[in-house]
């Protein structure tokens, strides 16, 4: 095909831009926002499958947008799903300029959440893009060029592609800061010249999965698992917010990822799978994050992590911050130790609310889940609000743990109970139903059916409303629907094309799941430990052996294991490399006192929430903590 060389797109693309379109530049109530001109420029339209307030939200769609804005010759604009778009035959713009969609020559994806796959091909259908890659591959669009080159990643995709795989030309599987740089490389040179080369390109790179080249299932011949990235050192990139608009759940805040990653393994958590090893950005790198964004006006510092209080310096981070005159606020927090100057900060700044987290409410089933932190150290956390003034505490739960009986409902309704004994003002608690997750644990584990679930609810609600204490309880049905995704394989890509525009809803769902010919319980009940599993594809780092040692503890009622703070030491479960593991060397040479080498069982935690609880009654901001004053109610 003749190449055209057009001023407005990339130096090597055979495109111009479609006829009869003017960009026009809207009116954006946002701060950071970058406006390129399209003149020799790679055309990437970094997309999410949510509305703008959820997508402004994540700090890894602000920090791709920093990034692939960072080079020159790429133009980056920012396309959000909205709600009824698509049915109503709306045109999907950029928020940049306004271009439409189809006139990008690459779509970035990032998919934070299963549910939102049904929103990814709303935003293909309304731009008037085959959904499916293969369909792409075959034809051309309005030019006779080829279609956008696809690419996906993000926590809701990268541990089970398997669902979205038949949409998408290429699925980054884990952390992409450092394959960033080779992909664009990549597309610069071959996007436009050959599509397939580029492809069998990108296939023979570590972390990139291009699903028309890779068979999934593990006993096939040319099964090829797919290497997960992760980043080594985290220090080299910044993990902070780019953007500021009041349109977001965290209005003009500056979010910081202060750690990526948590090692405490609890057996129901993707996320302590799917980012290990556990690590720290330096204190200092924080401060100066900080710093830049006092100098521009934002005083609100949101911290953000799997496990903020797990950072080994948020002590001395909260304190620093506290001098600095910011208000905090924390994404979540352990209570084993429990980090008093971070509490007592939140609580000087006006935060709201404090966030504790059993998750089960008998610890015979927090042992089963593997969430080691006590029912003493969270009264203690409670006690602490309480005197701290908090106007709110919120407890989260989750329903329908394997092994859960109604005995551990009963516990949930006594836990909270005692919680409010200790703090009398607001409590709302969260009921979630449990989904099955790849690659942890539980992965093997059967989902709770919708009934009984919705019954335990109840009962939590009934043991609660008469206190004045507010149960929110997420929807079972909906919760089904996400296990059938976060469990599925690439046949369910056309039960997501086959429900209409508009028209979803969980008996739509299961209808045309059945229609299809495909088994609701297949998805959703107890799988064989040692079977194939749609996402053998991905090689997440953790062994299944380890899943297998887990999960025969759970079934005794046993706490498991874990990373300890600084991550070093140990290939037990083989997510970190020799480098990583032994980069201290011998223990002596550890930065922490009172950490040492290998994995870490719940009583190793107990040493250090001592050595925290020692340094919690040391100066804090020239007082001691407890004489930091509070503001009052």
């Amino acid at each position: 095909m003749a190449k055209r060389q057009n001023n407005r797109t990339h130096k090597n693309s055979p495109r111009g831009p479609k006829p009869g379109r003017v960009a026009a530049r809207p009116t954006l109530n946002e701060e950071g926002a970058i406006v390129k001109d399209w003149g020799g420029k790679l055309p990437i339209a970094l997309s999410f499958p949510n509305t703008y307030y959820v997508g402004m939200s994540s700090l890894a769609f602000q920090i791709l947008y920093s990034r692939f804005n960072a080079e020159e010759d790429v133009v980056c604009e920012r396309l959000f799903w909205e709600k009824g778009g698509a049915a109503a035959g709306k045109q999907l713009l950029s928020l940049e300029n306004e271009r439409p969609a189809d006139e990008f020559d690459i779509w970035a994806f990032t998919i934070s959440y299963e549910m939102d796959y049904f929103n990814v091909v709303e935003m293909l259908r309304q731009a008037n893009l085959p959904p499916l890659a293969a369909d792409r591959h075959a034809s051309t669009r309005w030019d006779g060029t080829e279609w956008p080159l696809l690419i996906a990643g993000g926590p809701g995709i990268t541990m089970n592609p398997e669902p979205m795989a038949p949409f998408f030309d290429v699925i980054l599987i884990g952390e992409g800061e450092d394959a960033l740089p080779q992909f664009l490389d990549l597309c610069r040179e071959g996007l436009y010249e050959d599509r397939a080369a580029l492809l069998a390109a990108l296939d023979r790179l570590p972390g990139f999965y291009v699903p028309s080249l890779r068979p999934s299932n593990r006993n096939h011949i040319g099964f090829r698992p797919v290497e997960r990235l992760w980043v080594r050192e985290l220090h080299k990139h910044p993990t902070h917010s780019t953007l500021y608009t009041p349109e977001t759940e965290f209005s003009g805040m500056h979010l910081m990822e202060i750690a990526r990653g948590c090692g405490r393994g609890c057996r129901f958590c993707l996320a302590g799978y799917v980012y290990r090893p556990p690590r720290e950005q330096p204190l200092e790198t924080l401060l100066g994050w900080a710093r830049d964004a006092f100098d521009r006006g934002h005083k609100r510092v949101g911290l953000v992590s799997a496990a903020v209080s797990d950072h080994t310096q948020i002590d001395e981070l909260a304190t620093e911050l506290h001098r600095m005159g910011a208000s905090i606020s924390a994404s979540s927090m352990r209570m084993d130790p429990i980090s008093v100057p971070l509490i007592r900060v939140m609580a000087t700044g006006g935060a709201q609310t404090l966030t504790v987290a059993p998750e089960a409410g008998s610890q015979r089933l927090r042992n089963v889940i593997n969430k080691t932190q006590t029912e003493e150290q969270m009264m203690r956390a409670v006690s602490l609000a309480s005197e701290l003034n908090f106007p709110q505490l919120k407890l989260y739960f989750m329903v329908g743990h394997p092994t859960e009986t109604d005995d551990d409902i009963q516990a949930i309704v006594d836990f909270t109970l005692a919680a409010k004994a200790r703090f009398n003002r607001r409590i709302a608690i969260n009921a979630t139903p449990f989904v099955p997750k790849a690659h942890t644990p539980f992965q093997w584990e059967a989902m709770t059916d919708p009934a009984t679930i919705k019954e335990r609810q109840r009962a939590i609600n009934k043991g609660l409303a008469r206190h004045g204490v507010a149960v929110r309880a997420d929807s079972p049905d909906w919760a089904e629907v996400q296990a059938v995704l976060s469990r599925g394989d690439r046949q369910l890509a056309q039960v997501l094309l086959a429900i209409p525009s508009g028209e979803l809803n969980v008996r739509t769902f299961f209808q045309t799941l059945a229609k299809l010919g495909l088994d609701r319980e297949h998805y959703v009940g107890q799988w064989q430990v040692g079977d194939p599993l749609p996402w053998d594809i991905v090689q997440s780092g953790v062994s299944e052996n380890y899943f297998h040692y887990e999960l025969r503890l759970a079934a005794q009622d046993k706490t498991g294991l874990s990373c300890p703070p600084d991550s070093a030491g140990c290939l037990t479960c083989q997510a970190c490399d020799p480098d990583w593991a032994f980069r201290y060397g011998d223990n002596a040479n550890r930065p922490l006192p009172g950490a040492r080498g290998g994995a870490w069982r719940a009583q190793d935690w107990q040493p250090w929430s001592r050595l925290k609880a020692e340094k919690h009654q040391t100066a804090f901001g020239g007082v001691t903590v407890a004489e930091i004053p509070l503001r009052s109610n």
